[in-house]
């Protein structure tokens, strides 16, 4: 018994001990990491120290937006960052057969792109300077992070630090530009970029950003992402501030989506906050666009905002977003890229994402809805790009493609012609019809006894609105290609100087509300052109259909009138179409006119209402349509008896 206690006691001892013994050299193995991971995160402030210099001025940059932090973070002190200058920064200049790129190590961005290809509007004088897609000044790119440092989250905003040039690789078709930002030995940041030049435009006007964290892992804190910021203020580029500003905005694009999203145009401020993963955002002006495209992982919100500029300072429109990529401790780096030039449709539609599918870039170029949209990428845009293959007169390629709608809904209009003639003969039995059922109770006898008029002659009553109905997508579809179409920009015909932009034949000293202050002599003539057609189109259906004569105030007047206040800031090009479309109509009516007699149509309406009067079997709608009328007219008379 003795000898059982001892033993216990002596194993209890024992166990002591070893447990003793254990917790000790756990003590001592984390007091151990604890002071490498000192040692290492103070070699790196010692290599970030003696890469920047630091000084006292305040930073002018602009805010950056922070990343999403754990609670660790929040609990655990932050230090202030310290802000470095650089005052040896670099600028390196890279150039294709398109644009050319400005970079400064200062942040490592891009704060400089100039379009080849186009110039900028000059009043009064030629158009030599080229187009630039943002001021240098304004160009703010900036990824933000958080690194370990004694024990506290050091912040780094990598648009304060000066990066080390590596260098500018020239590759056959492309040129690299490199710039690191050191971290640590063996560890950097690395910003790449890509230029190509390989002849085609869809591959030219892209540049590609690839961000490599290099043996970072270790020293970055624990956070779930890294904060982007990116902005800049765009030129005026084109005449019409107000045109050009109506089409500058924030479009953006959702994962697997095929459409766009856009903040309202407007010439104030707008702000809007997107919670989902977001492809690219582009800062869109009327023809040219900066598009920010991620390439490999999506952004995970974004948060969009621009300011309008003031009239007469030079720009239109002041833009910035926030944003953040997602980050695990597996992350070596981002591929990004920038779309940098023009908003032509047949380049935007070619863009590309890593798995092939299409980015929807293209539709940044407003071309309407539905139907509009669909007449304006199918057929208006592959014809005026296959004219403009041949013909260098982009005034012949509008004559071309006015005279071709014209031909495509010509058998709707002269149906609708042929109705309206055919109503106008049989004007004589519509009076008859009416004198016969004079009171408002036997209305429906009276639209019987027409309808059944209309039949026997042949007449469908909505034959007359069928060519409008048709060609209203077309119009619109007009309407919203012509000013947003860059290949009519700057070019000229008669006395227009850009058929993008209104043309101006006499400059006003005052304003005329809702006009302007100049005279478009292409809305001029539109305008007179249209209230001609109207007249003639009013004596037309007022002929025959005499419910149109309280109609002419507005059709014949007002219309006109409110399309030349509409359209004298409007597109030259897009008032040279309605123009020609007018004046094809109008010739077309007196074209038909002149075919179709009115003596011809009353024979055969004659010989088909003959036709007609031979008894045979009504058809079944025509029974019903009967039965119904009996009905109505049968309770229009009981509803008449009870109120006696």
């Amino acid at each position: 018994m003795n000898n059982n206690k001892q033993s216990i006691i002596g194993f209890i001892l024992i166990s002591l001990v070893f447990l003793a013994y254990v917790l000790y050299n756990n003590y001592q193995m984390a007091k151990y990491e604890e002071q490498q991971m000192v040692e290492q995160t103070e070699q790196l402030a010692e290599a970030a120290s003696q890469a920047l210099e630091p000084v006292t001025t305040e930073q002018t940059a602009e805010p950056t937006a922070e990343p999403v932090a754990t609670a660790e973070q929040e609990a655990k002190p932050v230090e202030e960052q310290i802000i470095f200058d650089a005052p040896n920064s670099e600028e390196i200049v890279v150039e294709n057969d398109v644009f050319q790129i400005r970079f400064s190590t200062l942040g490592a961005r891009i704060i400089d792109v100039t379009l080849k290809d186009y110039t900028k509007y000059a009043p009064k004088e030629e158009r030599t300077e080229l187009v630039k897609l943002f001021a240098p000044e304004s160009a703010h790119f900036d990824m933000s992070f958080y690194l370990k440092h004694n024990m506290r989250n050091v912040k780094v905003e990598t648009a304060a630090h000066n990066f080390e040039l590596v260098g500018v690789e020239t590759l056959d078709e492309s040129k690299v530009v490199t710039m690191r930002l050191p971290m640590a030995e063996g560890a950097s940041l690395d910003f790449v970029y890509t230029v190509y030049n390989e002849q085609r435009p869809e591959r030219d006007y892209m540049v590609d950003f690839d961000v490599r964290m290099n043996g970072m892992a270790p020293l970055m804190a624990n956070q779930t992402s890294i904060g982007i910021e990116w902005g800049n203020r765009s030129y005026q580029n084109e005449r019409s501030f107000k045109n050009e500003n109506m089409y500058t905005t924030i479009a953006y694009h959702l994962p697997r989506e095929t459409g766009i999203e856009e903040l309202k145009m407007s010439e104030g401020e707008q702000s809007e906050e997107v919670s989902s993963s977001v492809e690219w955002v582009a800062f869109k002006q009327q023809y040219f666009s900066s598009v920010f495209i991620a390439r490999t992982t999506d952004f995970t919100y974004a948060d969009m905002s621009f300011t309008t500029e003031e009239k007469g300072s030079g720009f239109i429109k002041n833009f910035a977003m926030q944003s953040a990529v997602a980050y695990t401790p597996q992350t070596d780096g981002y591929n990004f890229s920038f779309y940098l030039g023009p908003n032509k449709f047949a380049i935007l539609k070619k863009l590309t994402n890593e798995r092939g599918d299409s980015l929807s870039v293209e539709r940044i170029i407003p071309l309407g809805w539905i139907f509009s949209s669909w007449i304006s990428r199918w057929v208006v845009i592959p014809v005026f790009d296959f004219l403009q293959k041949y013909i260098a007169s982009f005034g012949l390629i509008i004559l071309l493609l006015t005279i071709l709608v014209k031909l495509v809904i010509f058998p709707l209009t002269y149906k609708s012609y042929l109705s309206t003639a055919k109503t106008r003969v049989i004007r004589p039995e519509l009076e008859a019809i009416n004198a016969k059922y004079p009171r408002q109770e036997d209305a429906m006898k009276k639209q019987q006894a027409t309808m059944e008029l209309y039949k026997k002659a042949g007449i469908n009553p909505m034959s007359g609105c069928i060519p409008m109905l048709i060609q209203m997508p077309i119009l619109i579809a007009m309407f919203r290609f012509f000013p947003a179409s860059i290949e009519l920009r700057g070019k000229s015909f008669l006395w227009s100087d850009d058929l993008s932009s209104y043309d101006s034949v006499l400059d006003l000293p005052f304003n005329i509300p809702f006009y302007g202050d100049h005279v478009s002599l292409f809305c001029l003539l539109m305008a007179v052109v249209l209230f001609a057609f109207s007249y003639i189109n009013y004596q037309q259906t007022a002929s025959s259909q005499p419910q149109m004569a309280g109609m002419k105030f507005m059709t014949v007047y007002m219309m006109p009138l409110m399309m030349l206040f509409w359209f004298n800031d409007y597109s030259s090009g897009l008032c040279y179409y309605y123009l020609l479309s007018n004046l094809l109509t109008i010739i077309q009516t007196f074209a038909i006119r002149y075919f179709v007699d009115d003596n011809k149509v009353r024979a055969a309406i004659a010989s088909k209402m003959a036709a007609k009067n031979t008894k045979g079997k009504k058809s079944r709608f025509q029974q019903k349509y009967e039965e119904l009328v009996r009905q109505q007219e049968e309770m229009m008379r009981q509803q008449q008896n009870s109120r006696k």
